[in-house]
């Protein structure tokens, strides 16, 4: 087995969890450290030969470089050697040129031309690495502006899927949100995660392929469509039971500052029937009440949990099972931002409003008093510049932009006035919640918003192995 990842901090994090996975139950260190923090025990020390394995499993290299294609290269030989054919290939190309905002940051560049952009490219070193291994099935990912993506009027989906199809031996390939007999149109590709128990709109396009020659031999009616679950799970599902937190200052704070600073907040929001953008003002104005009155309470929170929180029982028995270690003592990662005092009273306003209002507000909807100076504040074009995650919906999409700032994730609770944590974000994500992400805090949100949730990965895992039944 090997992972490649090119980033530093993420590839500490998965060597770290390629050594876990070595044993039955995690050594009793692993859940020491995480209750009392500090540095990382001395693993090679403790535990050679396991530590050995996941260093050899767990590269750091940056793909399409002739030093990372002789690892892979390497390795691919002795897996090959070993598996019997049971092989899987497991990927996404870097998604920046494909997303969205990346293109709209792009279009703004004088001199930007797509097809001189060797990320429009990448996912050519996926098909080379596939060629090259010719595993037995490959899953790959990627965001769903893949599909309206173009080069030169050429679109890239349409380019990706005649590769995929003619690497290698040749790949059959399926959907994994449709019946197989359907027309496959790209769209078919698309997986919403809400859909299969992620408390989150996460839409991505997914392509899972097998190679030809098994491909025949499958019954004519296989599908991995994985199943869709009757009952959404929730923001409010993973995150309520969790123990609240205040938030804090960016500068200077302390338990009497950051009140000091909430009263502040909180007097900029006395506004009127007439001045509130909302229908249901009576609503608002007593979410308001209750911050204020509960404020002494509040203060006396702590930024850091020191608590492990039992899920409820109403989200699915698999998923509960999945997130929840019972050897954990405390929640890693569950330490709240500081903020500037400016933002507490938006993210306030914005966690009333849709107490009230059921939706998170639009940048029309914030009073003048409380607005940023920003100069496109007003011109429609960042409406949703801050936004607050509903308690009872799946969350938006968790993306890697919450490490720069947590105005796109604000904690649906009034009372906590701040964004959300990094372990907030990781169940979210559907993350255990003894996976530890290494780094400092910018670089662990970074690797839980490029992730595919883990829960979504395990059923993916579980669509595709009857594949090799037939092997």
């Amino acid at each position: 087995m090997i992972s490649v990842e090119k980033e530093r901090a993420a590839h500490r994090t998965l060597r770290l969890r390629a050594f876990l996975r070595q044993f039955d139950e995690f050594p009793s260190e692993y859940y020491v450290w995480i209750r009392n923090g500090g540095s990382e025990p001395l693993w090679q020390d403790l535990y050679p030969q396991q530590w050995q394995i996941a260093v050899n499993e767990a590269v750091c290299r940056e793909l399409g470089t002739p030093e990372a294609t002789r690892v892979v290269s390497d390795a691919i030989g002795r897996i090959n050697s070993t598996a019997r054919g049971r092989t899987v290939l497991i990927g996404g190309p870097p998604c920046q040129a494909y997303s969205l905002v990346g293109r709209a940051r792009n279009a703004g560049k004088k001199d930007y031309v797509p097809a001189l952009d060797h990320r429009n490219f990448l996912y050519r070193e996926y098909c080379r690495v596939l060629a090259q291994f010719e595993p037995s099935v490959f899953v790959m990912e990627n965001v769903k502006g893949m599909l309206s993506s173009s080069v030169d009027g050429l679109a890239i989906f349409g380019q990706v899927i005649q590769d995929l199809e003619k690497a290698g031996p040749g790949y059959k390939l399926f959907s994994l949100s449709r019946d197989q007999a359907s027309e496959m149109t790209p769209r078919n590709f698309v997986v919403q995660a809400e859909e299969f128990g992620v408390p989150q709109a996460r839409h991505r396009v997914i392509i899972v392929g097998i190679r030809n020659d098994l491909a025949v031999r499958l019954p004519r009616d296989f599908s991995p469509r994985l199943k869709k679950t009757s009952n959404p799970v929730s923001v409010a599902d993973l995150l309520k039971t969790m123990p609240p937190l205040r938030s804090g200052l960016s500068k200077h704070d302390s338990p009497s500052a950051w009140r000091d600073a909430m009263l502040t907040a909180i007097s900029k929001l006395q506004l009127t029937k007439e001045n509130y953008g909302g229908s249901n003002f009576a609503v608002f104005r007593e979410a308001l009440r209750k911050v204020s009155a509960n404020l002494p309470a509040s203060t006396a929170n702590e930024r850091k949990s020191r608590l492990q929180t039992a899920f409820p029982s109403n989200i699915p028995s698999t998923l509960r099972a999945f997130l929840t270690d019972v050897r954990l003592e405390s929640l890693h990662g569950h330490e709240t931002r500081g903020h500037m005092p400016s933002d507490l009273a938006r993210y306030l306003f914005a966690s009333c409003f849709a107490v009230a209002e059921g939706v998170s507000p639009k940048a029309n909807k914030f009073p003048s008093s409380i607005a940023p100076e920003h100069a496109n504040w007003s011109s429609g074009k960042f409406e949703d510049r801050f936004r607050v995650q509903r308690w009872n919906h799946p969350s938006s999409t968790v993306t890697s932009h919450i490490s720069k700032d947590g105005h796109y994730f604000i904690h649906p609770d009034p009372a906590q006035c701040r964004s959300l944590t990094v372990r907030e974000a990781a169940r979210l994500q559907t993350f255990p919640d003894n996976y530890v992400f290494l780094g400092n805090r910018t670089e662990q949100y970074v690797q839980v918003g490029n992730a595919v949730p883990p829960y979504l990965a395990l059923q993916i895992a579980e669509a595709i192995l009857p594949v090799f039944d037939h092997i």
